[in-house]
């Protein structure tokens, strides 16, 4: 269990750590999570249409377009028409919102990673599966309880 508490302490302390950059530059926590979303997203080579972002938030379509509509207004995403299907709009990250991220984030991260540099490469692979393996059983249980609150599925083997 003790991992369990220290894991909840990370998650607790980085999303305190969130929290003050959301409040610090005008944002909803949502809009951090949305943001997040698409810079993984961009690593990842993903496109993000407002859609795909709702659904990655659990938000409505309204939801969703207020969200985009807010960070747009602040200068933090754009809409492009996607130059593969040119119905589709996708979401980008504007070098702003990378900047501001920076500036706030860029200590911890830097910490981080001299911190890190006190394993070694095995020690390393070892947290990244443990943490890979964490995050799939808390992904795995939110969408149980998404599947559980909209109500009981037929039991197996029943016709």
């Amino acid at each position: 269990m003790r991992l369990v508490h220290l894991l909840r302490g990370l998650t607790v302390e980085l999303d305190l750590f969130g929290a003050e950059f959301a409040s610090r530059n005008g944002l909803h926590p949502t809009d951090l999570r949305a943001l997040i979303h698409l810079l993984d997203a961009s690593r990842a080579g993903e496109v993000v249409t407002p859609g795909r972002l709702g659904e990655a938030l659990h938000l409505n379509s309204a939801g969703t377009t207020g969200l985009v509509d807010r960070l747009e207004r602040l200068g933090l995403i754009r809409r492009e028409r996607d130059p593969q299907d040119r119905r589709r709009v996708r979401l980008l990250v504007e070098e702003r919102a990378m900047e501001l991220g920076q500036g706030f984030f860029g200590g911890l991260i830097g910490d981080l990673l001299a911190e890190m540099r006190r394993f070694d490469p095995a020690e390393l692979a070892t947290a990244r599966r443990f943490l890979e393996a964490m995050t799939g059983v808390v992904t795995a249980a939110r969408q149980d309880g998404r599947e559980e609150a909209a109500g009981p599925t037929p039991a197996r083997g029943s016709s």
